[in-house]
C-alpha cells in the first residue's frame, strides 16, 4: 500500500511539473501580435479640454494627432480663461461633469491648488527643461509643479518708428530722450506706473520684492515693497510725474484707454504696453517697433511682471496619467509653435526663441527676450491683499501727495494686516 502510495504521488509531481514546463495562456502583457507594448489597458475612451474663449481652433489639429498615435479622443470646449474657467470647475469638477485639462492664468495657481481643484503634476526633468525657468516657477505654487507653460505675455517697449528712429541704449537715455520730446501736447514716453502691475518694473529693477523666497516657496511674511530698493524705483517714477512727462490723464482706472488714445493719434513717441496692445496700434496704422526694454546704466534690467498660461490637470480627472502625457503632447516644441502661429500667443519653449517663427516676428521676439528678465506675478493668495494698496501708494505719490518712503511703509503695514486678517493659519 505504502509503494502504491508512493508511485501516485510521484505522478502527481511529474504531471506538475510538465504543466509548469508546458505553454501558458497568454497573460495582459500589454503586447500586441506584433510584438510592440502597447499603451496602459486603462487608458480612456477621451479626454475633455477646456481652452479659452476663441482659442480652439488649433486645437482639432493637435488633437486628431494624438488620437491616431494614442487611440484617445480629446473632446474640446471654450470657456472663458480669466473668470469663468476657476469657477465652472470649482461647479463642475465635484460634480463628475468637469473637464479632465483646464487652462488658466498663472496667478489663480495658489489659490485653486490650495482648495484642491487642480492636481500636482509629476513630470520629468526633461520635460521642465523645455519651459524657461521663469514659466516653470510661475507654474509653481508651495515648491510643487500644477501646470506646464503655454504662453507668457510681459509688458514691452513699444514706438512709434515715424517718432523715434531707434530703442534708447538705457533707461537714462529714454529719460533725456522724453524731456526733450515732450511738449505741446506730444510725448517721448509713456507708462500707467500709477498701477503696480507696470510699475513693478522700476521698482523691481531697483532691488524691491513682493515676497522673499523660503525654503523654494513665496513667503508671504517676507515683504521687499518697502526697502531701499523699493523706494529708489518709486522715486525714479516719482520724477516722470514730477517733470510733468506724463499728464495727469493716464492716472487711474481710465490711465490705460487714455494712453492707448495718445498713442494710435501718432502722439507718443513709445510707451510701456503688452502685447494685447498690438492690434489697436495696427488698426489705428501706426509704424510701430517693439523691443525689450532698455536696461539701467548699470546693466540691471526693467523687471516687468510677467503672466503666464498654463495648461492644468483637474483633481477631479479619472485619467490624470494621460492628462498628463497629453500635456507633454500639446507643449512640445512643435505644437507650441503650432499654437503661436495660430493664436500669436507666444510660448515659452526655450528651443523656439531662435525659431524662424518667432525671431522673425518682432512682437513676438520682444516678449520672450523679455520674459528673460521678467519676474512671475507671485501666485500664492496672500497676492489679493497687495494690488490696492500698493496703487494707492503709487497714486499718492504720483500725484505728489505723499513722498515714496512714507507711501509705501503705508502700503506695507495695510498688506501685512490684510496678510494676518484673511490667510492666519
Amino acid at each position: 500500500m505504502k509503494k502504491a502510495l508512493s508511485i501516485f504521488m510521484m505522478l502527481i509531481l511529474m504531471i506538475g511539473a510538465l504543466a509548469a514546463c508546458g505553454p501558458k495562456e497568454e497573460e495582459n502583457t500589454g503586447s500586441e501580435g506584433n510584438g510592440e507594448k502597447t499603451e496602459d489597458a486603462s487608458k480612456p475612451e477621451k479626454l475633455v479640454v477646456w481652452e479659452d474663449k476663441d482659442k480652439s481652433g488649433w486645437l482639432e489639429k493637435v488633437a486628431a494627432d494624438f488620437e491616431k498615435e494614442h487611440g484617445v479622443k480629446i473632446e474640446f470646449k471654450e470657456v472663458e480663461m480669466a473668470t469663468k474657467m476657476k469657477e465652472q470647475l470649482r461647479l463642475d469638477g465635484p460634480a463628475g461633469t468637469g473637464p479632465d485639462i483646464i487652462t488658466l492664468p498663472h496667478d489663480q495657481i495658489g489659490e485653486l491648488a490650495v482648495q484642491g481643484h487642480i492636481a500636482e503634476l509629476n513630470v520629468s526633468d526633461d520635460v521642465k527643461s523645455t519651459f524657461s525657468e521663469s514659466s516653470i516657477n510661475a507654474q509653481s505654487f508651495d515648491g510643487k509643479l500644477y501646470g506646464l507653460p503655454k504662453s507668457a505675455e510681459t509688458p514691452v517697449f513699444i514706438y512709434n518708428k515715424a517718432l523715434m528712429t531707434e530703442v534708447p541704449a538705457t533707461m537714462e537715455d529714454l529719460y533725456e530722450f522724453a524731456k526733450a520730446n515732450t511738449k505741446d501736447g506730444k510725448y517721448g514716453f509713456l507708462a500707467l506706473w500709477d498701477n503696480f502691475y507696470f510699475a513693478h518694473a522700476p521698482i523691481g529693477g531697483n532691488g524691491g520684492y513682493v515676497f522673499g523666497e523660503k525654503d523654494g516657496a513665496l513667503n508671504p511674511q517676507d515683504l521687499g515693497l518697502n526697502n531701499e530698493g523699493a523706494v529708489k524705483g518709486t522715486e525714479y517714477i516719482q520724477k516722470w510725474y514730477a517733470e510733468k512727462l506724463f499728464p495727469n490723464g493716464i492716472i487711474g482706472e481710465n490711465g490705460g484707454s487714455a494712453m492707448d488714445g495718445l498713442f494710435n493719434e501718432g502722439n507718443v513717441a513709445s510707451v510701456m504696453n503688452g502685447p494685447w496692445a498690438f492690434g489697436g496700434m495696427k488698426d489705428a496704422g501706426i509704424d510701430f517697433g517693439v523691443a525689450p526694454f532698455p536696461k539701467f546704466a548699470d546693466g540691471t534690467p526693467m523687471k516687468t511682471f510677467m503672466g503666464v498660461k498654463g495648461w492644468h490637470v483637474s483633481s477631479y480627472s479619472k485619467n490624470q496619467e494621460w492628462a498628463v502625457k497629453f500635456l507633454e503632447y500639446i507643449t512640445n516644441d512643435e505644437n507650441a509653435k503650432y499654437r503661436f502661429e495660430q493664436t500669436s500667443e507666444v510660448p515659452t519653449n526655450v528651443a523656439l526663441v531662435d525659431d524662424p517663427a518667432i525671431a522673425e516676428n518682432e512682437g513676438a521676439k520682444a516678449v520672450a527676450l523679455q520674459t528673460q528678465d521678467a519676474v512671475p506675478m507671485p501666485n500664492i493668495p496672500e497676492m489679493g491683499e497687495v494690488w490696492a494698496p500698493m496703487a494707492s501708494a503709487l497714486q499718492t505719490v504720483v500725484t505728489g501727495k505723499a513722498q515714496p518712503q512714507e507711501a509705501l511703509d503705508s502700503a506695507v503695514k495695510q498688506i501685512e494686516q490684510n496678510i494676518q486678517q484673511n490667510h492666519a493659519k
